[in-house]
């Protein structure tokens, strides 16, 4: 029942799984508690399964749903698509016995959706039982030779476009994509950051059993939690010593601190600091340098999560609410700026894996103009000699490098600013297959974090 109602949550009021899930969950366990029993955490674990294997596989299942019906897809009421792709995940996507599966998911149908509505639930799960997930494929996706895209959007269960976009920016032949698009399938470990100055990863990596940790990968201030690990049980966490952070995210904001810079660093902005992940660890890295750390986040309720982020920061730092394309502060006032621009989020499906069916092709020509006037204005709000970093958690070529190219060719503006690209590569040090230069790219198969880009430019006029 709490799949059930976390799918028609996304599905209806558009709510992202990890938003809506973990708030089902704590419902559960607060009803139990009042009836004096206790919430089964294997039933949380095997909700939060269902939930998100649902959402990863979906086009895949759809594909083997529609085989499986006797009338068009959008014909079919959204409730019952939904308990039918729950009951798909169950038989093809999990080792739940295919009795207990077709029976469970016909008795949720019952209770949400009617008995009549539940005899056709069950003669199309029976159906699908009839084979198992390979040879679903096998007879649902076109054939490779004939239509490449179309065959990785079915096996891989990613929309068409979305595809494409990434095999244009991936590069390369078939095994890259591949590897790509099953990375996106797979469940992201939990990676913490140490903040600097309140704790170190060997700090909090001692606080835990051996077993329930691994350094990370490339970020000297990451811990990888083992898979089932509660970040919320780190003491150090708790305590905002540190915090739960993709390892790429902490990669972006350490080079934009490390960048080489001539003359004063007294002065650092993030312009799109909203949660506040990158904030807290610049504005950590600021601290040992003394230099003040301005969090800019346009919207309130966003700006308030960056103040309890950062709170017990060591180091002066202020939060505001602003619009960075349109600056509450003087051209010239910084030495650093960092902007993470909204996007379409193609690089974190791993973590939002509904994000894939909710954006559209014709979504990435808005977010790029408005990716265009941040870093614009970040160009403006850095002196002469500073340094700007565009980040973006998507790999899409129209939201990554055209977005800078077309700044720097002054695309728009009347008085364009002049800038010069900062090699980014030597600045993630040991990280591996990053690109050609100087702005970096960071992919879920070849190094474990979300697909983030960043490129590094210093403002020259």
């Amino acid at each position: 029942m709490l799949a059930f109602e976390a799918l028609r949550a996304v599905d209806e009021r558009d709510a992202y799984a990890n938003l809506v899930l973990p708030s089902l969950l704590r419902n559960a366990e607060a009803e139990a508690a009042k009836k004096g029993g206790e919430f089964d955490r294997r039933d949380a674990a095997l909700a939060t399964e269902l939930v998100y294997g649902t959402l990863r596989r979906q086009g895949t299942y759809d594909a083997v749903i529609a085989a499986c019906v006797d009338r068009p897809l959008r014909e079919v009421d959204p409730p019952v698509l939904d308990v039918l792709a729950l009951g798909a995940h169950q038989l093809l996507g999990t080792r739940i016995p295919p009795h207990a599966a077709v029976s469970a998911t016909v008795e949720l149908a019952r209770c949400v959706l009617g008995d009549g509505r539940a005899r056709f639930v069950n003669a199309v799960l029976r159906k699908i039982a009839a084979q198992d997930l390979d040879a679903w494929v096998a007879q649902v996706a076109p054939p490779y030779d004939d239509d490449p895209e179309a065959h990785l959007a079915v096996v891989h269960s990613h929309p068409r476009w979305i595809v494409s976009a990434l095999w244009d920016a991936l590069g390369g032949g078939r095994a890259g994509i591949e590897d790509l698009l099953e990375a996106d399938n797979e469940r992201p470990e939990v990676t913490l950051v140490a903040r600097p100055g309140r704790s170190t990863a060997e700090e909090v990596a001692a606080s835990l059993p051996l077993e329930a940790t691994e350094p990370g990968r490339w970020s000297p201030y990451a811990v990888r939690l083992a898979e089932g690990g509660d970040p919320g049980a780190v003491d150090a966490v708790r305590e905002g010593r540190a915090g739960v952070q993709d390892e790429g995210s902490q990669l972006v904001a350490a080079a934009v601190a490390a960048a080489p810079l001539d003359g004063r660093d007294a002065r650092w902005l993030d312009g799109c600091a909203g949660p506040g992940g990158k904030a807290a660890l610049l504005a950590a890295l600021a601290a040992q340098r003394g230099a003040l750390l301005v969090a800019s986040e346009k919207q309130p309720h966003r700006a308030r999560l960056v103040e309890r982020t950062l709170a017990g920061n060591p180091g002066p730092y202020q939060v505001i609410v602003a619009d960075g394309t349109r600056p509450a502060w003087a051209e010239g006032s910084f030495d650093r700026v960092l902007v993470d621009v909204p996007c379409t989020g193609l690089g974190a499906l791993r973590r939002r894996p509904e994000a894939r069916w909710r954006r559209k092709a014709e979504d990435v020509a808005g977010f790029a103009t408005l990716q265009r006037g941040l870093l614009t204005e970040a160009l403006r709000a850095v002196r002469v000699g500073g340094v700007v970093g565009y980040a973006t958690c998507s790999p899409h070529p129209a939201e990554t490098r055209a977005v800078v190219e077309d700044v720097l060719r002054g695309r728009g503006e009347a008085e364009p600013l002049t800038a010069e690209w900062i090699d980014a590569r030597p600045l993630m040090p040991g990280v591996h297959a990053v690109g050609d230069g100087p702005d970096v790219q960071l992919w879920p198969h070849l190094h474990g974090t979300d697909a983030m880009y960043l490129a590094l430019l210093r403002r020259t006029g």
